[in-house]
């Protein structure tokens, strides 16, 4: 490129691929080889992706130790847990007073290039909600994928952390230019157990389910059970609940649903009031990507691992780290 041309324009959506290329390169130790596979293109579309990247300014190369080890993290988790694939963001690596905000965000980023490497034309996905969940629909670009259809795997909640829970699947589907995108209309959390049954026979809910039972990806985070934890704080557990929940064995929460160490669900309340997938509907998906942040939820990440919820996994430095050392 010549120094003296003015810069090129970039659409939004275009910066944001270089970026993403950029990122797995740099920040992951991916080969060019491994990005293109990931992307479904050519090595030589790589070549040229990473060329532009640096000539238009989007990445200023400089050399830290520390980054080097997001590679080889990511290759010892999927070899040690047998994952398809496994993704590390590298905030706490770079820079050990990062709050969580911003380690947070950057793990949102490099999720939302998880997903536009994982998802395929024609499938069916499942989207979850939460904090994390929100913050990975934001970071996404668009980016179109032909006949996709997007679903929601956790009724209508709001929180004071995040909105309501449709607006990730929302978002996503949007995101991606979907040609369906199925909420579902009815709360995640009913007064009764009858009332949720009620709800549950209504043929729209019903099909909805059911669209629950046949997904091709899906796309979640997980919480621990401490008594902040985010069912807490959107009110779908109460304090004796979660209680009665660590005193039974649980140490994470996947769509409102407890999991014990060895990720198996605990059935406790509310299971019997929720509109929310099952964990067997997660289990049953081809690729299941999880993106989790914080040494905290550690013990939850390695749950859902071990129960077979996960295929591809997003996760910080520090978490990483983490699951590299447990012993299991």
């Amino acid at each position: 490129m010549d120094k003296s041309s003015p810069p090129q324009r970039l659409s939004g959506d275009k910066r944001a691929q270089l970026s993403n290329v950029a990122l797995l390169y740099y920040g992951e130790g991916l080969t060019q080889g491994e990005i293109a596979k990931r992307m479904k293109v050519s090595r030589a579309t790589i070549v040229n992706m990473l060329r532009e990247s640096r000539d238009l300014g989007i990445v200023d190369i400089r050399v830290d130790g520390q980054h080097l080890t997001g590679s080889g993290l990511a290759r010892a988790l999927r070899e040690k847990f047998g994952l398809e694939d496994v993704y590390v963001s590298q905030a706490d690596a770079a820079d050990a007073s990062a709050s969580r905000d911003e380690t947070l965000g950057l793990l949102a980023r490099v999720a939302a290039t998880a997903i536009l490497d994982a998802v395929e034309p024609g499938d069916r996905i499942g989207v979850a909600w939460g904090e994390t969940i929100m913050a990975v629909a934001d970071a996404m670009p668009r980016n179109p994928v032909a006949n996709v259809e997007v679903c929601q795997l956790i009724g209508s909640m709001i929180s004071d952390r995040v909105p309501a829970s449709e607006n990730c699947t929302i978002q996503i589907a949007n995101k991606l230019d979907a040609a369906a995108c199925f909420t579902l209309h009815a709360p995640g959390l009913i007064s009764s157990a009858d009332l949720a049954r009620t709800f549950l026979a209504e043929p729209t809910i019903t099909a909805q389910m059911q669209r629950l039972k046949a997904l091709d990806m899906t796309i979640f985070a997980i919480g621990n059970v401490a008594p902040d934890t985010h069912l807490g704080a959107a009110g779908m557990a109460t304090p004796a609940e979660l209680d009665a929940a660590r005193d039974a064995g649980s140490v994470g929460v996947v769509c409102c649903r407890y999991l014990d160490r060895d990720g198996n669900e605990i059935v406790l309340p509310p299971h019997d009031r929720l509109i929310a997938a099952t964990v067997e509907n997660l289990r049953a998906a081809r690729k299941r990507l999880l993106a989790v942040c914080g040494v905290d939820r550690g013990e939850a990440a390695l749950a859902a691992i071990k129960g077979g919820l996960v295929t591809h996994l997003c996760v910080d430095h520090a978490l990483a780290q983490f699951l590299l050392d447990v012993e299991v």
